[in-house]
């Protein structure tokens, strides 16, 4: 079984990236290693059995890789939430602040239905600015969000607090 703790030791920290004063996290590492990849999805989906998901909804573009490999392993559907003007079919939308302007997020109007039990998943927590715009999203098709799940948690950032009402768990925190 991996641990959280093999999994952070691989986390890779850029200074001053995409710009000065950033602390990146860089996931590729646990990326390229099969074993610590396929146990941080485990570790992701823990709490939930297969079958008990109807989709796993991951947040562009990082966490379509943790969210698709989770939907596998629940047996459940992937649904993406990606940015503006990148679905091809009808869109719910939602807009977010950033340090530097504002952002906005997209679902297709027929992803889900109301009442899917939904797993968000992406892989980093930072302002909240991205997650909680996806889960305005989902509230607003009528999904059930049981839980929102990250890799990784930038908690002094507190964008935990952006996340109102919704289960959040994360397997590494900084």
């Amino acid at each position: 079984m991996v641990t959280t703790d093999e999994i952070s030791a691989k986390v890779r920290n850029i200074p001053d990236f995409p710009k000065p004063g950033i602390q990146f996290k860089d996931i590729t590492p646990v990326l390229a290693d099969a074993r610590l990849f396929a146990g941080a999805i485990d570790l992701l989906i823990a709490k939930h059995a297969p079958d008990s998901i109807d989709a796993v909804v991951g947040i562009d573009a990082r966490g379509f890789i943790f969210a698709s490999a989770a939907a596998l392993k629940l047996r459940a559907g992937f649904v993406p939430i990606r940015k503006k003007g990148k679905l091809p079919y009808e869109t719910h939308e939602a807009s977010y602040d950033l340090e530097y302007g504002s952002n906005t997020v997209a679902i297709h109007t027929d992803a889900l239905t109301p009442k899917s039990r939904v797993l968000l998943v992406d892989d980093l927590l930072a302002t909240g600015g991205t997650a909680g715009a996806a889960i305005a999203l989902l509230q607003k098709i009528g999904a059930q969000i049981v839980e929102a799940t990250f890799l990784i948690e930038l908690g002094f950032l507190n964008g935990r607090a952006k996340l109102d009402k919704v289960p959040i768990r994360s397997l590494i925190q900084y």
